[in-house]
């Protein structure tokens, strides 16, 4: 048996989008923390639980904007002796804090709730209003700034989803304020905070799921082993596959590696051409090792039988 082996690497996200992802991380947190002031203050002179639990939601908003913001640059880093993958991870760390720190919030924001709606408290639906009105555009303009990022890695994507929740949630507010205003629903304020709850507590499960599969090495979503394996098998001069793993180093950058059975008439440098250009055309996995080992079919055998040979003499 003759191992080779072979490395092949490119970049996950493209570098030239990372600074434009950084801009748009920037001024989304500045749109988050020009407005967090402005519906903290409403919420306490309103009266309104939703708007304090959409403040409180867009406190956490600055905070795993920055984060995110932070974790970018992190990631960007070289590659070192001590860390040979750099600190791609961190985007996925920060990530998973950002997923935990939305669901503490939505569970204090239900507990309060449930609190208010046996004893409804007066609220100023004019004010209340007014201020969920005006929260809903700086969420709307913070989410448009990191629409295109959504779909670039998962550190993003949390980005987007703080926003874009924290929307919904001034959505909640202004059908609650007009409910009061109407009606003079009181109940609507804690109803709207719960179902603003329930929101952000569904995407902090997605982010801490998606990002504990990464942590724990999961085979990616899109990739299906078998079907992984069968195209493997079909590239010329490959006889087999085995001890293959396929996991995520972060979003959008995926790893393989895998022993590869060839048969000795192969061309190896041909064999490991064909292997990373199917695994990254077909299956988007971009870092992927293989291990080619030659094995002559008739030697092996006659190394199997002088083995028995040498077996049945020595037992006799």
């Amino acid at each position: 048996m003759v191992p080779l082996s072979h490395a092949h690497r490119h970049d996950g996200a493209p570098h030239d989008a990372r600074p434009a992802h950084q801009r748009a991380l920037a001024a989304a947190l500045a749109v988050t923390l020009g407005f967090l002031g402005v519906e903290v203050i409403g919420g306490l002179l309103a009266g309104s639980l939703a708007l304090l639990a959409d403040a409180a939601h867009m406190a956490t908003d600055a905070a795993g904007l920055g984060l995110a913001l932070f974790a970018m640059r992190l990631a960007a880093r070289s590659p070192t002796a001590a860390r040979t993958f750099g600190w791609r991870r961190a985007e996925i760390l920060a990530a998973l804090g950002n997923g935990v720190l939305l669901g503490v919030v939505a569970v204090q924001v239900v507990i309060e709730a449930l609190s208010r709606i046996s004893e409804p408290r007066a609220v100023e639906g004019g004010l209340m209003l007014g201020v969920a009105i005006a929260g809903l555009a700086a969420n709307a303009v913070a989410a448009w700034l990191l629409r295109h990022g959504r779909h670039a890695g998962l550190n993003l994507r949390a980005a987007f989803w703080h926003v874009a929740g924290d929307a919904l949630g001034s959505l909640g507010a202004i059908a609650a304020a007009l409910a009061m205003l109407a009606f003079d629903w009181r109940w609507a304020d804690p109803a709207a905070a719960i179902a603003i709850a329930a929101l952000v507590l569904f995407s902090a499960w997605r982010l801490v799921r998606e990002s504990l599969d990464v942590l724990m090495e999961g085979t990616p979503a899109h990739v299906e082993i078998d079907a992984y394996v069968a195209a493997i098998r079909a590239v010329p001069g490959v006889v087999d596959v085995h001890d293959l793993h396929v996991w995520t180093l972060t979003s959008g950058y995926h790893a393989a590696s895998a022993h590869v059975d060839v048969r000795p008439a192969a061309d190896p440098h041909a064999v490991l051409h064909q292997l990373a250009d199917l695994s990254e055309r077909a299956f988007g996995i971009a870092h992927t090792t293989f291990q080619l080992e030659l094995r002559e079919p008739l030697l092996q055998i006659q190394s199997e039988l002088r083995h028995e040979s040498a077996s049945a003499s020595s037992s006799g």
